[in-house]
């Protein structure tokens, strides 16, 4: 004011003011927001506003709102009374808990009051709005407008309003005394606005001037900016390659900021500027054109996120009251029903131009990004273009079309192509970032080099200048002087705001009535203005101009049909390169926050909703692409299985009828196809389901392998590690799975076919590195090295555990049956007769020297220890009961230990002996599992020969010349031993024997997985080595002395064809041996005492066979021979034991005799 009382203009800081309304606007109606959804949602409103002991005190306060306080005399109504008593109880936590919302109805009255003030102002002052020449004048003018008219309108939506201000009231009264200080206007706001729209139209009605002059201006932007589909392609809109010969050139525009102006916004702007002052609907043409032409493109509008307003509707409810506006509802239900019908049509022909036109300026910017500069317009009119159609989809999919005569076509409102126009947007946008500096470096060398020189002759040669404008332009030239590329590569922090601030305020003082200087007379200086304003936001404001226009957080409040639009695009191979964009635009929804309501981030979970929508749709992916990768897999594992020896006897036999009938009539049988018959192809169009397979993977990695990382709410999220997470679990369950092992019939994969089949498997995931950059090298080690644990990382079996399983309890068990024997010569285990109650196992078929290799594959060196350690615990359980029988014939094997000369004493004292079968059978069995446990090592260590040649030849030589001498005690031979053992060496004293039964003897029995320290183990062996080493001692004389016993066994008779035994007791050598070097090695004092006790067995065996001689029972002496052989294997598997020492003790003619006896009775069989 100056000292007159009239109002100067350029000291009402307009700019300012709409600046900070405008930002307070988004802040109050975020809040007001939020209030409407806590009270709309049963779980999140306030508890007491759902109390049913305080539903009659609510609906008493409503009805009297606003005049209920402590005061009045309501305590002489009782039931009122006890009502309200309810109240007073919890008057401190209502006050608590309601004060947020109250306050917040407060600051929406103060905002109120600060619009009324500006725009009463802005009446005053006589501004003049043109979006042509003082656009962000005029932008920030509708927009407060249209800001305060959705606040008010979201308040009169809040269902509890009265029930949250009057009970905060009256427990305000209850606690201070006295009402709160702004109930009473607060109140009357309330009841104002009741019917909201009713009120703004008596509120506009002396601001309609100004707003009908600021609308009005839009004639010239608005129906050039809502062109149909088929305009664009004519005028090649957004096309760089229309004019190839201007491709370098600057685009240009007379109204820069206006090509990227939303279309929504300022449809906003012309429904609720014409719909509260209507009158001006009667006085221009261009008025009603503006106003018919936003009315037949929605029928909903947005308000706020996803609270909307139907158009027609609100428009036929206010102008139905106002007499003399039946040709104008008439105008609206027209306008309806072509919105219904056409606006569908309309935008989905725009959406498909915008698809392919994004699509050739992401093509031509990624290849030529120093277009970027020049072209920079073009980039945010596309995404502003694409985001206005995105959203008029999602709040016209979400919102079904009003009821009226013409119905829309839904086809029109699911397209499922739009997540491709997503993922353009999120190119263009990624292009912006990536080459920031490009950017900046052209529009610095622009502003300097250009724009300060037209400005400078332009203020020189205005007619008038005052001086306040003066400086502030002098300011502006001076400012685009001192710019230089070398702040750009220096890394130099731009910051315009103040400029283009200076510029707002210059807008407002030259658009008031009696300004010296008029802006609308200097159109030029506008025009140059607002071009330079968005050459400075190419400098310091990329991201925000980018928030500005391709801004995509409203999806945050849409979740359904974000979800829906993902799985479609999904279920479409075609679109599935595009689904990493929904994973982008999750990191826009942090942008809806808004700082005056910190606690949205928190309380309403925007944050923890933009992180979880991240993870899900980057999880679905890899889901997809994991599921795509398996059906590949088992293809690819059923061609495999096709090479399969066993697939071959087919077409042998087919091969060998056709020979031999081939002169015959008969008809022969046809060939079937051979593998590889698949790949042969008539023609180019034969599209197989492998074929669809590999292309549905390949968009799928395009997507996933899009970028290394997003960012979403200070997360980052990593494409590629959920892929690689998927196909790890999915390779490990694969792998479990194809064991097939079933534990109630006993059937389980063969090892080489399991190890085909993950061949094939691993192939497969191989070709991945080529659509995706992962390290699939990493997933095999992270999956293989766990299979070959008893345990994965989830605690699951894994393919050793079960083989080990399988191979313990059916196949070495049905051994222990007879049905299966141990054949030396073929180096496996056959069948030799089968049990009727059980499932036939074909044991050469798991046990020969190939798919032992195999095995030792699958598992590696750890699984295959693991597997020798459960045997050798199975070995030390039957030690641990040869232990107990010992030591309850001790007395009598102590006798027959020190008088093996004496035959007549020996015979009496055995047949004192007790379970001499039970003892042969134990040491049998220990024999059974100790060859397969050969079988085992000799196929790792073959396996070990072909991968690790190197390597192995250090271990063969290092086992080999390690001397044993008194310095490298048997601590040290034993760690040279577990070395070679794991090599799958063999060695003279079993390292893993020793460690099981030194593990059984400490009681230690669940501990036997875990490696015992060194001086632990010499611990152990000092515990009590002398009644140890007796019990050991006499378990090889209990053993040699029960020898003779075999031949009453008809099934020891010595198959020729198999080098063994039918009962398998030739397994007996091994067993000795092992058994004796492991017991004398932890009780005894090294390799002299394993001889002298070997020495002393084989004695006392050979004196107890040579008995067998003397025996004229028929029974004893069937497999009497056979018998004889065991001594023979004994020493020739011992490398304790001489063929000289046996000639000592037993005839070699004997042996020669036996042989031939087995022989010949072998083939009379």
């Amino acid at each position: 004011m100056s000292r007159t009382g009239q109002l100067i203009p350029s000291q009402q800081k307009l700019a300012e003011k709409l600046t900070v309304l405008n930002d307070r606007a988004m802040g109050m109606l975020t809040r007001i927001y939020n209030i409407k959804k806590a009270c709309g949602d049963v779980k999140s409103k306030p508890a007491f506003l759902s109390d049913k002991n305080l539903e009659g005190a609510i609906k008493f306060i409503v009805r009297k709102f606003p005049h209920v306080d402590s005061k009045n005399n309501y305590w002489t109504m009782p039931f009122v009374q006890s009502q309200l008593q309810q109240v007073n109880n919890i008057k401190g936590e209502i006050m608590k808990q309601l004060s947020l919302y109250y306050f917040t109805f407060v600051d929406v009255m103060d905002f109120k009051d600060h619009v009324s003030e500006l725009l009463t102002t802005m009446d005053a002052c006589n501004v003049h709005f043109d979006i042509t020449t003082n656009y962000d004048l005029t932008k920030g003018y509708l927009d407060l407008i249209i800001s305060y008219v959705s606040l008010m309108l979201l308040l009169a939506r809040i269902d509890d309003r009265k029930a949250v201000l009057g009970l905060y009231n009256y427990a305000h009264d209850l606690t201070h005394g006295k009402v709160d200080q702004n109930f009473a206007r607060l109140g009357q706001m309330i009841l104002d606005y009741e019917q909201p729209l009713k009120k703004l139209q008596e509120e506009f009605t002396p601001h309609s001037k100004l707003v009908a002059c600021a609308l009005l201006s839009l004639h010239q932007v608005y129906p050039r900016r809502n062109l149909p589909a088929e305009q664009w392609r004519q005028a090649q809109m957004l096309s760089l390659v229309s004019a190839p010969g201007q491709m370098l050139n600057p685009a240009q525009s007379e109204t820069m900021p206006c090509e990227y102006l939303s279309v929504e916004t300022m449809e906003k702007w012309i429904i609720f500027g014409f719909l509260l002052c209507h009158g001006q609907l009667t006085q221009s043409d261009s008025a009603v054109q503006l106003w018919r032409l936003a009315l037949s493109g929605n029928y909903v509008i947005t308000l706020f996120r996803d609270e909307v307003l139907y158009i027609h509707k609100t428009v036929e409810g206010v102008f139905e009251g106002i007499k003399g506006y039946g040709k104008r509802v008439t105008e609206t239900k027209e306008c309806a029903n072509y919105a219904v019908v056409n606006a569908g049509p309309f935008h989905r022909e725009r959406r498909a131009f915008l698809r392919t036109a994004l699509k050739e300026l992401v093509m031509i910017l990624a290849d030529q990004p120093g277009l970027l500069g020049p072209k920079a317009l073009f980039v945010f009119m596309g995404l502003s273009f694409a985001r206005d159609e995105v959203l008029w989809l999602l709040r016209h999919s979400e919102n079904p079309a009003p009821k009226l005569n013409k119905r829309p076509n839904p086809v029109d409102y699911e397209d499922r192509q739009l997540p491709e126009l997503l993922y353009y947007m999120e190119e263009l946008r990624g292009l912006l970032r990536k080459y920031n500096q490009v950017m900046q470096r052209y529009y610095v060398q622009y502003l300097n080099g250009f724009d300060s020189i037209v400005l400078n002759n332009l203020v020189q040669n205005l007619s008038v200048c005052p001086e306040d404008e003066s400086i502030i332009m002098s300011s502006f030239v001076n400012t685009m002087n001192g710019l230089s590329v070398k702040q750009v590569e220096e890394g130099e922090i731009f910051d315009f705001r103040g400029m283009r601030l200076d510029w707002f305020r210059l807008q407002a003082y030259t658009s008031v009535s009696r300004a010296q200087l008029v802006l609308r007379e200097n159109p030029d200086l506008a025009r140059l203005m607002n071009t330079i304003t968005f050459h400075t936001y190419m400098v310091d404001s990329l991201d925000e101009m980018a928030k500005e226009t391709s801004d995509l957080s409203n999806f945050c409040f849409y979740g359904r049909l974000f979800e829906q639009y993902f799985q479609w695009c999904l279920e479409t191979p075609s679109q599935m390169r595009y689904s990493i964009s929904f994973p982008l635009i999750c990191s826009h929804f942090m942008n809806c926050t808004h700082e005056i309501c910190p606690e949205e981030v928190v309380r309403h979970h925007i944050g923890d909703r933009s992180l979880s929508q991240a993870n899900f749709f980057l999880d679905e992916m890899a889901k997809e692409a994991k599921n795509i990768i398996t059906s590949i897999c088992d293809e690819q594992c059923k061609l495999g299985d096709q090479l399969l020896p066993k697939n071959a006897a087919k077409t042998i036999s087919i091969a060998i009828e056709r020979k031999r009938n081939q002169n015959k009539a008969k008809k022969l049988p046809q060939e079937p196809d051979k593998p590889g018959r698949e790949s042969m192809r008539r023609s180019r169009t034969d599209v197989t389901s492998m074929d669809k397979l590999y292309l549905m993977l390949t968009e799928l990695c395009s997507a996933i392998n899009y970028t290394p990382s997003i960012q979403v709410w200070e997360h980052t999220f990593a494409p590629r590690e959920y892929l690689t997470q998927h196909l790890e679990s999915r390779f490990t369950k694969a792998l479990v799975g194809m064991v097939m092992y079933n534990p109630d019939s006993g059937e389980i994969a063969k090892p080489s076919e399991l190890l085909n089949s993950v061949e094939a498997y691993m192939g497969v995931l191989q070709t991945i590195e080529n659509y995706v950059h992962l390290d699939i090298t990493r997933v095999f080690n992270n999956v293989l090295l766990q299979q070959t644990q008893p345990q994965d990382s989830h605690g699951d079996k894994t393919i050793t555990a079960l083989y080990t399983n399988w191979y313990l309890e059916v196949l070495l068990r049905r051994v222990s049956t007879g049905q299966i024997m141990f054949s030396p010569n073929r180096h496996a285990f056959v069948n030799v007769g089968v049990d009727p109650n059980q499932v036939a196992v074909n044991a050469e078929e798991f046990s020969d020297i190939s798919e032992l290799r195999s095995l030792a594959e699958l598992l590696g060196p750890y699984g295959m220890k693991f597997l020798n350690e459960s045997l050798m615990w199975h070995i030390s359980s039957q030690v641990a009961e040869l232990k107990k029988l010992v030591t309850q014939n001790k007395d009598v094997l102590t006798t027959l230990r020190t008088h093996f000369d004496k035959p007549a004493l020996m015979a009496e004292h055995f047949n004192r002996l007790r379970d001499v079968d039970n003892v042969l059978k134990r040491v049998t069995i220990v024999g059974v599992i100790l060859s397969f446990k050969t079988l085992a090592q000799d196929a790792l260590n073959d396996v070990l020969k072909k991968r690790i040649p190197f390597l192995m030849s250090s271990i063969i030589d290092f086992q080999k010349h390690f001397p044993e001498t008194p310095e490298n005690n048997m601590v040290r031979v034993e760690i040279v031993n577990e070395m070679a053992s794991a090599a799958g060496l063999p060695c003279d004293v079993d390292p893993a024997l020793c460690a099981a039964l030194r593990v059984q003897k400490s009681g230690a029995g669940a501990e036997y997985f875990l490696p015992q320290p060194f001086h632990m183990r010499r611990q152990i062996w000092a515990e009590n080595p002398d009644e140890d080493y007796k019990i050991a001692c006499l378990l090889m004389v209990f053993i040699a002395v029960s020898l003779p016993m075999l031949s009453l066994d008809s099934q020891s008779s010595f198959r020729a064809d198999l080098e063994g035994h039918t009962n398998n007791i030739h397994c007996l050598a091994k067993a000795v041996n092992s058994i004796a070097a492991a017991m004398f090695t932890i009780y005894g004092k090294g390799r002299v005492t394993i001889e002298e006790r070997l020495k002393e067995f084989l004695a006392l065996a050979s004196s107890s066979l040579l008995k067998l001689g003397q025996e004229t029972d028929k029974l004893a002496l069937r497999s009497r021979e056979s018998v004889y052989l065991l001594l023979d294997q004994i020493v020739r598997e011992s490398p304790f034991l001489t063929m000289d020492l046996l000639e000592s003790c037993f005839p070699y003619a004997l042996l020669r005799n036996s042989y031939h006896a087995v022989l010949r009775q072998d083939n009379r069989l």
